[in-house]
């Protein structure tokens, strides 16, 4: 920081000194003026004169309220403009007491608005130069008298710019500030919407693989002793899940990686193209299955793939946890228009399904899916028995449609 600027700071930290100091200077300059008489008596010649008392004690009365400007800047005007009418009425030869007059007048424009400033600067010029004008000793056209109006026309013209000034830096520094606490804010939801969607996505496949493989391994621990060939059948299935469930947590995990980590997963996310291979997992469990399809031909967007394949897997896994041993599942998936339509329904018995109370976050981590898509999500008990899921996605998200522009 500079000598300058650290001055500055200081000064601004202690505003009513630098009035004091405004005002000493301001009367030094009115004395040293008033001890010159510009009008000789051999015309225009410069030589020195001694000021009258009242003309000192009106300067100086005018220096002293300068000190008071920031505080009372109307009330300073006033004292100031009024010791400025008196000495036009009284002195001769006249002081410059008019200088405080201009100063305040300053004072007043850059504190104010501009309709205010019109009003008090066109009433200060019109007193000041009207008084000394008409009631002075010098002739109306004397050039003091055009110095006063020059004068107090240049004060509040100045001080409207400075004000002027001070609004605009003010507006660009809010707009700055505004700016950054937008994109601070937008960071802070990104984050947010990050962290939940991967705890979605861990939901998901935890959920999904840890229920296929509790069922493989009970399966296993039953009929080990009596049909071992059918218990290593259970174990690999076992073992093909949590190889799977590795995989896909690793690949989860790895979104919070740096950009820059060389680990960083670069398998594609699971989408409707493993929608048999899904449902071949649940089948391997116990639980029967049907797929039927009518998106031939559909490419969806990665987001809206993705958020298919979670809302299935995560409707069979309530399916398996809730419905009962001898549940049947339907999956179909239609292309509508400028929809993807996801159902899933089951036959069981159940009456816990996940995200009621006392459940966990599946029927929520879908519910957000399809909100972040802008599409729409009903789940609910089936007439007769059973659940049913109904997804209704986007084929275009926004993102898609304005990158095909």
């Amino acid at each position: 920081m500079s000598t300058l600027t650290r001055a500055r700071c200081r000064l601004r930290a202690h505003p009513f000194a630098l009035d004091a100091a405004l005002a000493a200077g301001v009367l030094v300059c009115m004395l040293a003026g008033s001890f010159v008489d510009p009008h000789g008596p051999d015309g225009i010649t410069w030589e020195l004169r001694a000021p009258d008392p009242l003309s000192l004690v009106l300067m100086t009365l005018g220096a002293a309220a300068l000190a008071f400007r920031r505080r009372a800047p109307r009330r300073v005007l006033a004292l100031a403009g009024g010791a400025c009418v008196v000495e036009s009425v009284t002195g001769d030869p006249r002081a410059p007491v008019a200088m405080c007059a201009v100063v305040a007048l300053y004072t007043v424009a850059s504190t104010t608005d501009r309709p205010t400033t019109w009003r008090i600067g066109l009433l200060t010029t019109t007193v000041l130069t009207g008084t000394a004008m008409i009631a002075g000793p010098l002739p109306w056209y004397a050039q003091e008298n055009l110095a006063i109006f020059a004068w107090t026309g240049i004060g509040a013209t100045a001080g409207d710019a400075v004000r002027s000034r001070r609004a605009f830096v003010r507006a660009i520094r809010e707009r700055a500030e505004r700016a950054e606490r937008t994109r601070e804010e937008e960071a802070r939801r990104r984050v947010a919407e990050e962290r939940l969607r991967i705890a979605r996505d861990l939901h998901d496949v935890v959920a999904h693989h840890i229920a296929l493989i509790n069922v493989q391994a009970g399966v296993a621990a039953h009929v080990m002793d009596r049909r071992p060939d059918q218990a290593k059948e259970a174990l690999a299935h076992v073992r093909e899940a949590s190889r799977s469930a590795l995989g896909e947590l690793r690949a989860t995990v790895g979104l919070l990686r740096q950009s820059g980590d060389p680990e960083a997963p670069t398998e594609p996310a699971p989408g409707l193209d493993r929608l048999d291979e899904l449902a071949g997992t649940f089948r391997s469990a116990g639980l029967r299955v049907e797929v039927a399809r009518a998106d031939q031909g559909t490419v969806l967007p990665a987001a809206v793939d993705l958020a298919a394949y979670r809302i299935v897997q995560e409707a069979l896994t309530n399916v398996r946890k809730h419905a009962g041993d001898a549940a049947k599942a339907e999956v179909s998936v239609v292309r509508v228009g400028p929809h993807i339509e996801i159902t899933v329904l089951d036959d069981g018995t159940g009456d816990d399904q996940d995200g009621a109370p006392g459940g966990g976050h599946g029927l929520l981590g879908m519910r957000e899916r399809v909100a972040a898509l802008r599409g729409t999500l009903t789940t609910g008990p089936r007439y007769g028995g059973g659940f049913r899921v109904h997804a209704i996605l986007p084929v275009e998200t926004r993102t898609s449609a304005q990158d095909g522009l």
